[in-house]
């Protein structure tokens, strides 16, 4: 391979979506397992389970299952940055090969303005065949976060 130009993991995919709310409350709902399992999935899925450590060398795995009854699959990683409330860097692994989505980087930053939060989130070193895919199903998740949010759902006490 000569140069960038010929490379397959080169763009980013990059998704966007301003919430009403704090960058804690956001960054709470990127980092508590607890409510990760709120919305961590697209519509018609749920997520059985979650597990976080979100701090610097920190892991996690989350599971997401199609409703009712499928087979849960899993994404795994590991927490590179955790900088409350501003920012999240993780690694990304699909659990199941035939994905192919292997050690990918997210970064997840919090713009407030107002009383307005902005997530820009950015994944990095996607095969080219998988942007798409990954792009939708990012979107479809800050969906489902925003309904979460706006519903008052998995917020602490």
């Amino acid at each position: 391979m000569i140069g960038r130009r010929n490379h397959l993991h080169d763009a980013a995919v990059v998704v966007r979506r301003t919430f009403r709310a704090s960058r804690e409350r956001l960054f709470r709902a990127w980092s508590d397992p607890r409510e990760l399992v709120a919305w961590f999935s697209p519509e018609g899925y749920g997520n059985p389970s979650a597990e976080a450590d979100a701090r610097a060398g920190g892991r996690f795995r989350i599971a997401m299952q199609k409703l009712p009854d499928g087979e849960p699959f899993y994404v795994t990683g590991e927490y590179r940055l955790v900088d409350p409330p501003a920012r999240l860097v993780f690694s990304w692994t699909w659990e199941d090969v035939l994905e192919d989505v292997r050690d990918t980087i997210v970064t997840i930053d919090f713009v407030e303005s107002g009383d307005e939060t902005e997530i820009v989130l950015t994944h990095e070193l996607l095969p080219v065949e998988r942007r798409e895919s990954h792009t939708e199903g990012w979107q479809a998740l800050l969906a489902k976060l925003g309904t979460v949010i706006e519903e008052g759902k998995g917020e602490k006490s």
